[in-house]
């Protein structure tokens, strides 16, 4: 089909008769009309909402630190707004009593957590604890987290754990003392957590380069996880983030640490076989292990990659 192509001529001879005019405008009248109902619809009860800028609608009120600009906008458009980052809405709220509010009324319709692109890649497609969808599998995740990690039990059960990392760190500073020697606390106090969480997560702690190595694994996990990325605002411009080669520095770290927690569950899995069950230091990925074995007290069974996936979360503190 060939493409016609008007001159001005044609165009003024059309749009000279009346009827041509009269019918111009009702269109147009309609084309506003309808997009003044759509606008309408959109903004029925919804939170105030700073002013926007096309595409990229509030972002560029986000400046080098976000929680501030927050704190600014939530001053002046009050503790329930509405921001339009890039194509995805997000509700701020700013007041500890409007959020104890939601939690305790409307906590299903709030209690999914945004998937980002780097959670997915990192954490197993989302499977760890801390962004895992609502539901069954979360809550016995949760469950789990609480019974065996975070109640008084267990946190006496890691008491002997802590107190060796705490005479180790004492007896350094008393050995420093002795030599008149400057000490980097900091360094110290540091090394000292990161062993506490490593022994009692991974049961085991890592010196030299294995815990450089750890460090710098759990510092670009940290890193990737707050990192801006194109395809968590704009979904469908998502491939810039695959030409910028910012997934494939997610995947790099992704397979660092898949193959640190590879190495430790056939570590355990090992010390296990040689019938050896008092283990001295008998951390969360032995419980976990554990579970798995018995998949009928869960009611589901706990893959290597829930396993991970919530190790994951734990690894990830750790200071650099």
């Amino acid at each position: 089909m060939a493409l016609k192509i008007w001159s001005h001529e044609q165009i003024t001879r059309a749009f000279s008769s009346p009827f041509s005019l009269s019918l111009f405008f009702l269109v147009s009248v309609l084309i506003v009309f309808k997009f003044a109902i759509r606008k309408s619809k959109t903004n029925t009860n919804q939170p105030p909402s700073p002013p926007k800028l096309p595409i990229i609608g509030n972002l560029h009120q986000l400046g080098i630190l976000p929680y501030r600009s927050l704190r600014d906008l939530s001053l002046k458009y009050g503790n329930i707004m509405l921001l339009q980052l890039g194509q995805r809405q997000t509700l701020v709220i700013s007041s500890a009593d409007v959020a104890m509010e939601i939690m305790n009324n409307h906590d299903l319709a709030f209690s999914n957590r945004a998937q980002t692109t780097a959670s997915k890649i990192i954490f197993y497609g989302g499977t760890d604890i801390g962004f895992t969808h609502y539901g069954e599998n979360w809550r016995q995740k949760r469950k789990i987290c609480v019974l065996e990690l975070l109640s008084m039990k267990s946190v006496q059960s890691f008491h002997q754990i802590r107190k060796e990392e705490v005479e180790e760190l004492v007896s350094k500073l008393r050995e420093a003392s002795s030599n008149d020697a400057c000490v980097n606390l900091s360094k110290l106090l540091t090394e000292t957590t990161n062993n506490i969480i490593c022994a009692c997560s991974i049961g085991r702690k890592y010196g030299g380069d294995s815990d450089n190595r750890v460090k710098e694994i759990a510092r670009k996990v940290m890193h990737h996880l707050s990192e801006f990325v194109v395809g968590d605002y704009f979904p469908s411009f998502g491939w810039i983030d695959v030409l910028s080669g910012k997934i494939a520095k997610f995947n790099d770290t992704f397979r660092a640490l898949d193959g640190l927690f590879d190495q430790v569950i056939e570590e355990r899995l090992q010390i296990k076989k040689t019938g050896n069950n008092q283990i001295k230091n008998k951390g969360f990925i032995d419980i976990l292990l554990q579970l798995q074995e018995d998949d009928g007290m869960l009611g589901f069974r706990l893959s290597n990659n829930d396993i991970k996936g919530i190790l994951g979360v734990l690894v990830s503190l750790l200071s650099s």
